[in-house]
Protein backbone atom coordinates (compact mmCIF):
# COMPACT_ATOMS: atom_id res chain seq x y z
CA UNK A 1 0.00 0.00 0.00
CA UNK A 2 1.48 3.50 -1.32
CA UNK A 3 1.97 5.57 2.34
CA UNK A 4 3.07 8.76 3.12
CA UNK A 5 6.18 9.46 5.17
CA UNK A 6 6.44 12.31 7.65
CA UNK A 7 7.54 15.03 4.70
CA UNK A 8 4.75 13.82 3.31
CA UNK A 9 6.26 12.22 -0.03
CA UNK A 10 4.74 8.47 -0.56
CA UNK A 11 6.57 5.07 0.34
CA UNK A 12 5.35 1.89 -0.55
CA UNK A 13 5.31 0.12 -4.00
CA UNK A 14 5.18 3.14 -6.47
CA UNK A 15 8.63 5.12 -4.78
CA UNK A 16 10.17 2.32 -2.49
CA UNK A 17 9.15 -1.04 -3.79
CA UNK A 18 10.30 -2.51 -6.43
CA UNK A 19 10.64 -1.09 -10.18
CA UNK A 20 8.95 -3.72 -12.05
CA UNK A 21 5.51 -2.33 -10.24
CA UNK A 22 6.67 0.85 -10.54
CA UNK A 23 7.00 0.80 -14.52
CA UNK A 24 3.81 -1.32 -14.64
CA UNK A 25 2.03 1.41 -13.29
CA UNK A 26 3.24 3.95 -15.13
CA UNK A 27 2.20 2.10 -17.98
CA UNK A 28 -1.07 2.24 -16.85
CA UNK A 29 -1.82 5.52 -15.44
CA UNK A 30 0.65 7.53 -17.70
CA UNK A 31 0.17 10.64 -15.12
CA UNK A 32 2.11 9.16 -12.58
CA UNK A 33 5.48 9.69 -14.01
CA UNK A 34 4.85 13.41 -13.86
CA UNK A 35 4.00 12.96 -10.09
CA UNK A 36 6.71 10.79 -9.55
CA UNK A 37 8.85 13.44 -11.47
CA UNK A 38 7.38 16.50 -8.99
CA UNK A 39 7.92 14.20 -5.80
CA UNK A 40 4.44 14.44 -5.25
CA UNK A 41 4.73 17.90 -4.36
CA UNK A 42 0.95 18.85 -5.70
CA UNK A 43 -2.28 18.77 -3.62
CA UNK A 44 -3.71 15.60 -4.49
CA UNK A 45 -0.73 13.99 -5.65
CA UNK A 46 0.07 11.47 -3.32
CA UNK A 47 -3.86 10.49 -2.66
CA UNK A 48 -4.19 9.80 -6.76
CA UNK A 49 -1.03 7.88 -6.82
CA UNK A 50 -2.48 5.20 -3.50
CA UNK A 51 -5.56 5.47 -5.94
CA UNK A 52 -3.64 4.29 -8.35
CA UNK A 53 -1.57 1.65 -6.72
CA UNK A 54 -4.73 0.40 -5.32
CA UNK A 55 -6.51 0.38 -9.04
CA UNK A 56 -3.37 -1.94 -10.08
CA UNK A 57 -1.98 -4.95 -9.22
CA UNK A 58 1.16 -3.04 -7.97
CA UNK A 59 0.99 -4.28 -4.38
CA UNK A 60 0.31 -7.92 -4.86
CA UNK A 61 3.39 -8.13 -7.88
CA UNK A 62 5.53 -6.52 -5.36
CA UNK A 63 4.96 -8.64 -2.72
CA UNK A 64 5.03 -11.73 -5.18
CA UNK A 65 8.81 -10.67 -6.30
CA UNK A 66 9.83 -9.77 -2.68
CA UNK A 67 8.41 -13.29 -1.57
CA UNK A 68 10.61 -14.74 -4.40
CA UNK A 69 13.87 -12.69 -3.43
CA UNK A 70 13.66 -13.72 -0.12
CA UNK A 71 13.68 -17.39 -0.68
CA UNK A 72 16.31 -17.43 -2.81
CA UNK A 73 18.18 -15.75 -0.34
CA UNK A 74 17.29 -18.40 2.17
CA UNK A 75 18.69 -20.74 -0.47
CA UNK A 76 21.73 -19.03 -0.75
CA UNK A 77 22.04 -18.12 3.14
CA UNK A 78 21.68 -22.26 4.01
CA UNK A 79 24.47 -23.28 1.64
CA UNK A 80 26.44 -21.35 4.72
CA UNK A 81 28.37 -23.23 7.39
CA UNK A 82 25.48 -23.59 10.31
CA UNK A 83 25.71 -21.08 12.61
CA UNK A 84 23.75 -18.46 15.03
CA UNK A 85 24.99 -15.93 12.63
CA UNK A 86 23.32 -17.58 9.41
CA UNK A 87 20.24 -18.49 11.26
CA UNK A 88 20.01 -14.75 12.21
CA UNK A 89 20.43 -13.78 8.53
CA UNK A 90 17.30 -16.49 7.35
CA UNK A 91 15.03 -15.17 10.46
CA UNK A 92 15.43 -11.50 8.79
CA UNK A 93 14.47 -12.79 5.56
CA UNK A 94 11.55 -13.80 6.90
CA UNK A 95 11.04 -10.86 9.12
CA UNK A 96 10.89 -8.79 6.17
CA UNK A 97 8.16 -10.71 4.55
CA UNK A 98 6.16 -10.34 7.13
CA UNK A 99 6.40 -6.74 8.78
CA UNK A 100 3.78 -4.40 8.17
CA UNK A 101 5.94 -1.24 7.57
Amino acid sequence: MLLASAGGAPEGPVVGGCIPSHHRIQLEFPEMNAMIMRRFSLPGDVERARQYVLQSDGVQQTTYLAQQYCHKAIREISKLRPSPERDALIQLTEIVLTRDK
